[in-house]
């Protein structure tokens, strides 16, 4: 059985991975990976700048989340895996101006703490009384998929939407809590609202239960973020090491899709080749345009899936030179603040494996649903535009002795309202197909450990499909 798979980013990679590890086991399969650009690991790229290693696209995954960290034991690299340096995770919000530390026992965008959140200069008087009030809230059934920002805002206000929600979603999400699901972006505040009324109540629960976790025996707590020390470019080296060559096809754009029998034809610059199942591991909108011609309401599907684009900017100090910022790991900057900047990472701090102890490591963030102008700034116009704003929040005026600019157009996909039925119709209809799956960030999940996971499911199913081919030959 040949299988196709379009797009060499990591969910590409670890359908690859995986198809190599069925092909092995003795399942009769082959694949060919078609991606466009020269390059492998679409936006988990890492540079080394002298003695630094800095990240272009996301710098860590959710640890919580086991499937990359499975993958990095499975590549025989998971004795490189490091965790956040969370006794130093502070991260501050800029309010006039001015940066103030989260406070105390805000669990994402939800207090728990009375003393710290009454005592925070983070909120005014009248969301800190909404806060207190959020307790009396009554379980709900949620019966419409609504934004992150309304829920949000029925429940603390929209002070909490501008300083905590937004901010924090640009982050992750590179979009807005206006326009995100909150179904398909915090699952979990549904069914607390659902369960408990009161998110802040759930959330007391739940402290509850961490705590008795933490009382047993053996018990260990994980580091909120992992990363690699050669940076996660050594993830995509160590998966492109464990691959056939001959099966890995760069600069090989796939320009047309077409049914062949039970098959499929695709076209690339060697001309039409002939396979038995295709992956797509490729932005929503290639699939679409790929699937026109074959089936409209999976095109039409697949074409409705919004992306954001987004720039990251490093930029590398003498340690000394950030006397003035705080200590921890950065800051997150409201729209309302008026800057064009939406977060700053002090990589040094977050990590270990960084930077030597003499350098620091600044790293900031562009662009996202509502700036998508920023990307036809030039890098001089960028670097300028980041040095002021550091300069405005944090006093740091000191010339980086490197700056390293990386533009993402169209990489973050946007889950909106409706995104899940959206998805469901997806898989519905690539289940009837059976020889054609999808992977990648629009489809189960955002981080990397998802993009893992759908890669690695698509494999399966494709490995399972061939498995069942020999058997009805034999």
């Amino acid at each position: 059985m040949r299988i196709a798979i379009i797009g060499g980013g990591i969910s590409g990679l670890s359908a690859a991975f995986y198809l190599e590890q069925e092909r092995a086991k003795g399942a009769p399969i082959e694949y060919t990976l078609f991606e466009s650009s020269d390059r492998l690991g679409g936006v988990m790229f890492s540079d080394r700048i002298g003695d630094c290693v800095v990240e272009g696209g996301p710098d860590s995954f959710l640890t919580e989340k086991p499937w990359a960290a499975q993958l990095c034991a499975e590549l025989g690299i998971a004795g490189d895996l490091i965790g956040s340096n969370d006794a130093q995770r502070i991260t501050y919000i800029v309010v006039k101006g001015r940066l103030i530390p989260m406070p105390d026992g805000l669990m994402f965008m939800v207090p728990t703490k009375l003393i710290p959140t009454a005592l925070t200069r983070l909120f005014s008087w009248s969301t800190k009384f909404k806060m207190l009030g959020e307790l009396l809230h009554p379980p709900r059934p949620v019966h419409k998929d609504e934004t992150v920002a309304q829920m949000v805002e029925r429940h603390f206000g929209s002070e909490v939407v501008d300083r905590l929600a937004d901010p924090l979603l640009s982050g992750v999400y590179g979009g807005d809590a206006a326009s995100l699901s909150v179904r398909a972006v915090l699952p979990k505040f549904v069914e607390m609202e659902e369960n408990y009324g009161s998110l802040c109540r759930a959330m007391l629960a739940g402290r509850k239960k961490l705590a008795a976790m933490k009382a047993a025996k053996g018990y260990a707590p994980k580091p909120l973020f992992s990363s690699l020390k050669g940076g996660m470019q050594q993830m995509i080296d160590a998966i492109v090491a464990r691959l056939d060559p001959q099966s890995v096809r760069t600069g090989s754009a796939v320009s047309a899709l077409a049914r062949s029998g039970t098959g499929w034809e695709l076209t690339t610059e060697r001309g039409a080749e002939r396979f038995d199942a295709v992956i797509f591991a490729t932005p929503a909108r290639i699939a679409s345009t790929m699937l026109a011609g074959i089936d409209k309401q999976l095109s039409g599907d697949l074409g409705g899936v919004q992306y954001s684009s987004s720039i990251t900017v490093t930029l590398g100090y003498q340690r000394e030179d950030l006397k003035m910022c705080p200590p921890g790991f950065g800051f997150l900057v409201p729209r309302s603040e008026g800057t064009r900047m939406l977060a700053t990472t002090f990589v040094h701090t977050k990590f270990p494996f960084r930077a030597p102890d003499n350098k620091a490591l600044v790293r900031c963030f562009l662009g996202g649903a509502k700036d998508q102008g920023v990307l036809k700034m030039s890098d001089e116009e960028i670097t300028a535009l980041v040095r002021k704003e550091l300069k405005q929040i944090t006093g740091l005026s000191a010339e980086p002795w490197f700056v390293k600019v990386y533009r993402w157009d169209r990489a973050m996909a946007q889950y909106t309202p409706g995104h899940l039925e959206r998805i469901e119709r997806i898989g519905a209809t690539v289940k009837q197909m059976q020889n054609l799956a999808i992977a990648g960030n629009f489809y189960k999940g955002i981080g990397v450990p998802d993009c893992v996971r759908t890669g690695k499911e698509a494999a399966l199913q494709m490995a399972a499909l061939a498995r069942e081919g020999q058997a009805t030959k034999a």
